[in-house]
């Protein structure tokens, strides 16, 4: 397992790291809708509308307000000179059950305001976070030819990056400075490596997955899943992929690019971090129920479904990893105490080879992301603090396993509500950090 596990890592990185840019094409072909779901996000929504309304001054931008208390709309207010900027707002009981509602909300809203008769085919939507900074050339890399200039694409998925990486964080004591800054890097690391290198390879399988930030969708693709009640997202705590899912099995393609990014905030909280792994797993574990759907697709291909269904898997396969992976450290450590000279005859007779073999192979396919890392993400860093990088995500690869517990725990409470994980300046206030 071992082995094939490392065989595949290779197989994946060589393209990733071959990759060159591809043509462009001309945002003005199309009419681009940014939306933003927001909840209590007053401390960072006015610079994010200022930012798309300066960087794409074609686009509409359509902040969907959760009914926050803080002033979120107050400040998107302060907009209402300019007709591109457009305000959907929620109240409670309506209001607060999860980011696929809000994003349901802005594209029945965004439906009325257009007509019946706008054309669906040119109109892309496109999903980014409160904090989100889309790169300015992401119009015009999406509109290329391989991407939404071809008809059959309904969905396109550009790179994320993290903003903070290598910025370290202010007023607190070194030690959670130092921890902060590296969980922020490794985050930084996993989505612009190994997530990047995933999605290349899945343009092979036909399965690329869509990401809650930097999410381009074709309007007409998202019509064509709605169904009578306007429902293009079906309220997993996954909204992304499950939107992905219904779009594979509806015939549509999806896209992934790398010459495109948009920058999000990393998070030096590992308690924030954690829960924002256990709303993730929890949605990966929701999207079981599409397993029947998956399978028996037709326009998904054997490998593109079986691929899809390994994803779906993961979470599971570590909660049997959790129980399985310690019973022969554990019969080891027994015998070691009631047998302790035959235990250590064996280890310096060759056993040792095993265990370094083990290691190595163990090790090795995540290791290996560090010095990928520097040479395609940050060359300004030596190898020595690469390879580092590299151990230290084989650590923080075993946060899954303890955020998949989470999740289990969670579904098996009943607990499956959306919680807003909360901004690094932001303090903690009223019920910003509960589940709701």
């Amino acid at each position: 397992m071992s082995v094939a596990f490392m065989t595949y890592v290779l197989v994946i990185v060589v393209p990733y790291l071959r990759h060159e840019p591809r043509p462009v094409g001309r945002a003005a072909d199309f009419e681009w809708h940014f939306l933003v779901p927001c909840r209590d996000e007053a401390a960072v929504i006015g610079g994010t509308v200022r930012y798309l309304r300066e960087a794409f001054p074609g686009a509409h931008v359509w902040v969907v307000d959760d009914d926050s208390d803080d002033g979120t709309a107050q400040v998107v207010h302060g907009f209402r000179d300019d007709r591109n900027v457009h305000l959907v707002q929620r109240r409670r009981p309506h209001a607060r059950t999860g980011k696929g509602d809000a994003l349901n909300d802005a594209y029945r809203t965004l439906k009325l305001w257009m007509g019946r008769h706008a054309d669906a085919d040119r109109a892309v939507v496109v999903v980014v976070d409160a904090d989100g900074r889309p790169a300015r050339n992401c119009l015009d890399v999406c509109a290329a030819g391989h991407l939404f200039g071809d008809p059959a694409i309904g969905a396109v998925q550009v790179d994320v990056r993290m903003v903070n990486a290598g910025v370290r964080q202010g007023g607190v004591p070194r030690w959670r400075g130092v921890v902060g800054d590296l969980l922020v890097r490794m985050q930084d690391l996993e989505f612009r490596t190994a997530i990047a290198a995933i999605q290349l390879s899945r343009g092979v399988a036909g399965t690329i997955s869509l990401g809650g930030n930097g999410q381009f969708t074709r309007l007409s693709a998202l019509d064509s899943i709605a169904g009578p009640a306007g429902r293009p997202w079906r309220g997993s705590l996954l909204e992304d992929f499950e939107l992905g899912v219904h779009l594979l099995t509806a015939g549509w393609r999806t896209g992934f690019s790398l010459d495109a990014h948009v920058h999000q905030e990393g998070l030096y909280s590992l308690r924030r971090f954690l829960a924002q792994r256990t709303r993730w797993g929890q949605g990966t574990m929701q999207c079981l129920r599409y397993v029947r759907r998956i399978w028996a697709s037709s326009h998904l291909s054997t490998l593109g479904a079986a691929e899809m269904l390994y994803y779906l898997a993961q979470p599971w396969m570590q909660l049997l990893g959790t129980l399985v992976y310690p019973i022969p450290l554990l019969l080891l450590a027994h015998r070691a105490v009631t047998a302790p000279g035959e235990v250590w005859a064996w280890f310096i007779e060759g056993a040792w080879v095993l265990f370094t073999v083990y290691g190595m192979f163990g090790l090795l396919p995540f290791v290996l992301w560090g010095p990928v890392y520097k040479i395609r993400c940050a060359p300004s860093i030596g190898w020595a603090r690469a390879v580092g990088y590299g151990f230290v995500y084989a650590v923080y690869i075993y946060t899954f396993y303890i955020t998949s517990w989470r999740a289990v725990v969670r579904l098996a409470r009943g607990r499956n509500g959306w919680a807003k994980t909360r901004r690094n300046t932001e303090r903690v206030t009223g019920d910003v950090a509960l589940d709701h």
